[in-house]
């Protein structure tokens, strides 16, 4: 070895620059495979898929690009879906407000001061049905961010595309639908865990027979991660609950070979470039291995990790805005080159409010300039066989598997979330960068390093949901009431209770019956939560 190069080793880092990326993975100053051999990631579309699901990655076909978008009522929503198609835009991603999110019709008094705020208000198939006015939901990928009330929005959006005339097989997209997540990291959590496996279960074994082509769940890293999670962590615990999810599958008489090819993941991409795509790439490794020596799946298809990102989220801040323009810029090239199926752009003023109009285009537009200029969705994972690349990615799935080991000897997701085990984890690694984050410790220009005086508190343009939105919701709810046939209301709720206290019987057919009938959700969740109870949060001190 040299003089310079054993300098460059021992020379320390400058200022606000790690040794190690946050997962705890530490970084060499070069790496030589002689030191640091690393595993032949062979090639894309093959078995482990280190390199990616589709051997012509993004030539054949590109990313999804869907905006996350939602507010107010389903008219205004609408044309917010319109204007971003007209602009672009290949999917949507429906945002629904928090009423809808925890089963709460729009008339509950703890719903009204909410209806609106952070997504879109859809009590019943009547709101659907306008939401999706002059969309061809046959032509149009549509993702919904919804967990506690997945199955029921799942059932309004068949049922809509029942009254369209859209056959059930043309119907694509995606319900997030994980439950699992919303007890540790999030919270709109409804009914006790076994039961939503349950109700999950019948979404997925339902969906591979009427639906074949739409992703009935999506399994989700990004809450996780926005409750502190590392990038290894955000992975491992995903996965963990994922494998939960495979688990019930397979006890309710599924075959794995076949309800795998339509399980997705959903993450976040934050800002250490190369952590996050070594993340992508272990995990897509570690979820092919995984599903065949533990299940035996054996069909290519069913090996495969698809997944989707969001690009911000809990990333962007607040001080000097116009920065997060170039954050998002950067987590959307990582999840080019991670080879992410569907890509989410968060807009520069999402740290305050509901993105306007233009930065909501900006946002779209970063994702088609990376798609369209920059030229790195020429070639399949451009960093394959980078020494570096390699290393991290070997690296991370080591620190993936480890973890995963952790929950497994701990009893298995499912255990560790009713137990609170898993929560109080990610609450101490919370703890841990909020104080790495005020120390500076961890640099984030224009929060804790680079701030200037006078910076901007706010962005000049202010969105602001109509006012009056929430009182038209309201009316629209009682005409649905008044022009229903009660009767036939009463009667599907009552079969729907029936059958949620029956183990074996799929609840799809009788959730689709209910939306037929405009019963609403507060209605349809009254009726489970009767034969279910709801989830009380473990307390631990």
């Amino acid at each position: 070895m040299n003089q310079r190069s054993t300098e460059a080793q021992a020379r320390p880092l400058a200022p606000g620059v790690g040794t190690a990326v946050r997962s705890g993975i530490e970084v060499p100053v070069v790496v030589d495979p002689t030191r640091f051999p690393v595993e032949d990631p062979g090639k894309p579309g093959e078995f482990p898929f280190t390199r990616g699901i589709f051997a012509d990655g993004y030539r054949g076909r590109l990313w999804t690009m869907r905006q996350y978008s939602g507010f107010g009522t389903a008219e205004e929503s609408n044309e917010r879906y319109r204007f971003l198609l007209e602009r672009g835009q290949t999917g949507l991603s429906v945002a629904l407000d928090l009423p809808t999110q925890c089963g709460f019709d729009p008339d509950e008094p703890m719903a009204r001061p909410e209806i609106g705020k952070v997504g879109v208000s859809l009590s019943n198939l009547s709101e659907m049905e306008i939401l999706f006015r002059g969309i061809d939901l046959s032509r149009i990928s549509t993702s919904f961010t919804i967990n506690g009330t997945a199955a029921i929005l799942y059932a309004m959006y068949i049922a809509c595309a029942d009254r369209t005339g859209v056959p059930r097989s043309k119907l694509t997209g995606t319900i997030q639908n994980d439950i699992l997540k919303e007890y540790v990291a999030r919270g709109t959590w409804i009914f006790p865990v076994r039961p939503s496996m349950r109700l999950i279960s019948d979404t997925i074994l339902f969906g591979n027979r009427e639906t074949p082509r739409f992703n009935t769940i999506s399994i989700a890293g990004a809450h996780m991660r926005d409750a502190g999670c590392t990038a290894a962590e955000e992975m491992a615990y995903t996965l963990a609950n994922g494998l939960a999810y495979v688990d019930e599958l397979i006890r309710r008489g599924g075959n794995a070979d076949s309800f795998a090819q339509r399980l997705s993941f959903f993450f976040y991409v934050h800002m250490d470039l190369f952590e996050e795509i070594a993340k992508f790439r272990a995990g897509r490794r570690a979820w092919a291995r995984l599903l065949k020596e533990r299940y035996g799946v054996t069909d290519p298809k069913a090996q495969m990790f698809r997944f989707g990102v969001v690009c911000g989220g809990s990333s962007l801040v607040a001080p000097q805005p116009d920065n997060n323009v170039v954050r998002v810029a950067i987590e959307t090239m990582a999840a080019v080159m991670s080879g992410a199926q569907s890509i989410f752009t968060c807009a520069l003023d999402e740290p305050f409010q509901i993105p306007t109009e233009f930065s909501a285009e900006l946002a779209l537009r970063t994702q088609q300039i990376v798609a369209y200029e920059s030229g790195i969705a020429r070639t399949v994972d451009p960093l394959g066989g980078s020494y570096f690349a390699e290393h991290l990615t070997d690296r991370m799935e080591q620190r993936i598997d480890a973890l995963m080991k952790e929950i497994e000897d701990y009893g298995g997701a499912v255990k560790a979330i009713e137990d609170g085990w898993l929560q109080l984890r990610i609450a101490h690694r919370a703890h841990e960068r909020k104080l790495q984050t005020d120390s500076g410790e961890l640099p984030v220009v224009g929060l804790n390093c680079f701030r200037h005086e006078n910076q901007a508190a706010a962005p000049e343009e202010v969105f602001r949901v109509d006012p009056q939105a929430s009182r038209r919701v309201l009316e629209k709810l009682e005409a649905v009431r008044d022009r229903r046939n009660q009767a036939e209301v009463e009667r599907v709720l009552d079969r729907l209770e029936q059958a949620a206290g029956v183990d074996d019987e799929n609840l799809m057919p009788h959730l689709i019956e209910c939306c037929h009938a405009y019963a609403t959700v507060g209605e349809m969740v009254a009726r489970l939560k009767a034969q279910w109870g709801e989830f009380r949060e473990p307390v631990r001190l």
